[in-house]
């Protein structure tokens, strides 16, 4: 795929979600509760092992292209799309049949994520790219991750896709507000697999 026609088909897109934002789309609330959204383990996360008392059996391993990882007493296990907690269950079941009672801890140290929890940046961004999510991200977040707003930017036009029970619904959100007149009121949470479109603006 050349340059040019991924710059055409990025283009098409921002169009065709900001062409019809003024009908379809309304301000994303602010979210009153904790993010309750969970992280799931993708391919290229590291994790840390902690096998309580047990130094030798504690590890930091990174999640292979196929999903799995190895570790001392472990070999091949998928932890691809599964939680934390979910995998410390089962390195706790396949441990358990070398020491007693084995008590796991997993922390994701290094977040990349499935690609649906990915969040992604595209059009009028400095650098517009795709975002590991983390828990707690919020808009702002983002911003600081993709550099910014380009001078040519429609920042307080922007659109906010985000998948509800199964239902693509889009949000406008406020850039311009935030980041150059630093409205923080305008900050947002993020949601895993967010996607923010950025237009350019009409002279």
């Amino acid at each position: 795929m050349t340059k040019n026609y991924k710059a055409v088909l990025i283009l098409f897109i921002i169009t065709i979600f900001t062409g019809c934002s003024s009908i379809n789309s309304q301000p994303l609330p602010v979210e009153e509760s904790k993010d309750n959204t969970t992280y799931l383990i993708g391919s290229g996360d590291q994790l840390q092992i902690f096998v309580w008392r047990n130094k030798d059996l504690s590890t930091r391993v990174t999640v292979r292209p196929d999903g799995r990882i190895s570790s001392p007493l472990i070999d091949d296990l998928v932890v691809a799309g599964l939680e934390p907690n979910d995998v410390a269950v089962l390195v706790e079941d396949i441990l358990g049949k070398y020491i007693r009672d084995p008590q796991v801890s997993i922390i994701v140290s290094g977040f990349k994520g499935t690609p649906a929890q990915q969040v992604k940046v595209i059009g009028n961004a400095t650098d517009p790219k795709v975002i590991p999510y983390s828990e707690g991200m919020t808009l702002l977040d983002v911003m600081i991750a993709v550099k910014g707003l380009t001078d040519f930017a429609d920042g307080d036009n922007a659109q906010l896709v985000r998948t509800i029970d199964g239902e693509q619904k889009q949000y406008t959100v406020f850039l311009d507000s935030l980041i150059r007149k630093g409205d923080i009121s305008k900050n947002r949470s993020i949601h895993p697999g967010d996607t923010i479109i950025i237009p350019e603006a009409w002279f």
